[in-house]
């Protein structure tokens, strides 16, 4: 079966599914009203009736093939690499840190529209930039590696 919508349809199923279960485990009214657990609960019941609706939709009318959604050619092929850097900038930066690992996966989507030594620049200052604001304006800690970058 190649349909998309039955697919996308049963992920948000499963997923309310899911966040319903947990629901269950939280108050759902409280001595003041509504508890923690009673947004959770409605919203993840209607995602579930929708989501039926959905999927039998699908099954009936609704068909949307794989083959007509993902991109082809030049768009697939910016479509992996932007994928890969932020797979690549996940698995470097407990190492590198957030500075190094931003330049270089910057670096790597700029090298596909610029020239490699314009987009090693314009990487740096981007990444320096955003180090310099969430960090030190911010105040948010991000991740350095052992020199404090």
């Amino acid at each position: 079966m190649k349909n998309l919508s039955f697919y996308v349809g049963l992920f948000f199923l499963v997923f309310a599914g899911i966040i319903f279960w947990q629901s269950l485990s939280l108050e759902y009214y409280s001595e003041y009203g509504p508890g923690p657990g009673f947004l959770p609960a409605w919203t993840s019941g209607i995602i579930i009736v929708l989501s039926l609706i959905y999927i039998f939709l699908a099954l009936k009318k609704e068909k949307i093939l794989f083959e007509n959604v993902l991109p082809k050619g030049a768009g697939l092929v910016s479509l992996l690499a932007s994928m890969g850097s932020l797979l690549l900038f996940i698995v470097i930066v407990p190492y590198a840190g957030f500075l190094l690992s931003s330049i270089l996966t910057l670096s790597l989507l700029f090298s596909r529209g610029y020239k490699w030594y314009w987009g090693l620049g314009m990487s740096t200052v981007v990444a320096c930039v955003v180090f310099w604001v969430f960090g030190s304006l911010l105040g948010i800690p991000l991740p350095v590696n052992k020199y404090g970058w």
